[in-house]
């Protein structure tokens, strides 16, 4: 039986990500230190028989030695993610974010892992205007948060190269779904606008509504994690990949289907207006992913667009919301 260690497992990436692995067969080894995920989370794995769970935080190099030993894949999830929290506080988000991801290359290279898939983040394409997204053409960095994912590329590279760690790097478009924290201050937009529309109160769009995502459903990045874990051909690996659908949906569009959605459960949220403020610091415009080098090198195709992806959000969450 294969060791995969998940950071950041209980948090909402990697949470979906532990429950496909078990499934898989994996023995799932999780790290989190709950700086922003949930114990609940969690708690449908810790007496699967397959899986281990550390608390602990991958800023502490000790820790991650202990975690990765004996393990053959790192899926590396932990991260202190948002561009405002990036904002307001850029140490904190420098030490787990780049400080924590170092400690994990270096643990991973001391313990003979064989691959070390980790989330890059579509932020890395910064200020540059080119629509879609391609890979090999990126800007220059909007916030902390951005130029901290830019730099685990970077290190992932040279620890391919300098050490012979195969390394792959996801750079998520805006992802969605089931178990998303839709509370506190850096909540992602998704969730946030579900809980606030099913209390019938108004979520507020930062500008006027017309920048645009390409929102990838959560079981796309699960997708994606395991063709990277899988992949054999050398032209593949020590890359980094697109990880989204291929969409692109502006904010207004978002929460039109939000509604639509929400209101087959309570007619009374098709009538819940919507509020529009100040444009965010740091926000990219518009965000659309090209996923053609995945297609051709992993063989990936998306499993949900973005509409059938948020039907089933909208269903997750109304069960689980009230």
């Amino acid at each position: 039986m294969q060791t995969l260690v998940i950071t950041g497992a209980a948090g909402f990436i990697g949470s979906n990500l532990t429950a496909h692995f078990l499934e898989q067969g994996f023995h799932v080894v999780g790290l989190d230190n709950f700086a922003t995920g949930h114990r609940r989370n969690i708690e449908p794995f810790l007496s699967h028989a397959n899986f281990t769970f550390h608390e602990g935080d991958i800023r502490d190099l000790a820790t991650c030695h202990r975690v990765v030993k004996g393990a053959t894949f790192v899926l590396h999830q932990a991260a202190l993610g948002s561009v405002p929290r990036s904002i307001n506080d850029p140490i904190t988000s420098n030490e787990v974010n780049v400080s924590g991801f170092l400690n994990m290359l270096v643990a991973s290279r001391d313990a003979g892992v064989k691959r070390f898939v980790y989330a890059a983040s579509s932020s890395t394409y910064g200020d540059s205007a080119s629509l879609p997204k391609m890979e090999d053409v990126i800007g220059k960095p909007l916030s902390p948060y951005a130029i901290t994912k830019y730099v685990n590329e970077l290190y992932a590279s040279i620890f391919s190269s300098t050490y012979g760690l195969e390394t792959i790097g996801l750079r998520y478009f805006n992802v969605f779904g089931r178990r998303q924290d839709p509370d506190g201050a850096y909540a992602a937009v998704i969730p946030k606008f579900v809980k606030l529309l099913m209390q019938k109160v108004s979520p507020v769009i930062n500008g006027d509504g017309t920048y645009s995502r390409d929102f990838t459903y959560i079981d796309n990045v699960i997708q994606m994690n395991a063709l990277a874990l899988s992949a054999t051909q050398p032209e593949a690996l020590n890359t980094v990949y697109n990880t989204a659908v291929g969409d692109q949906i502006s904010l207004n569009e978002m929460v039109h289907l939000l509604k639509k959605y929400l209101s087959r459960y309570d007619a009374s949220i098709a009538e819940v207006p919507i509020v529009y403020g100040p444009q965010r610091v740091g926000d990219i415009p518009h965000s659309k992913a090209s996923i053609a080098k995945a297609q051709e090198l992993l063989g990936y195709q998306p499993q949900y667009n973005f509409a059938a992806g948020l039907e089933e959000a909208v269903a997750w969450y109304w069960d689980n919301l009230k």
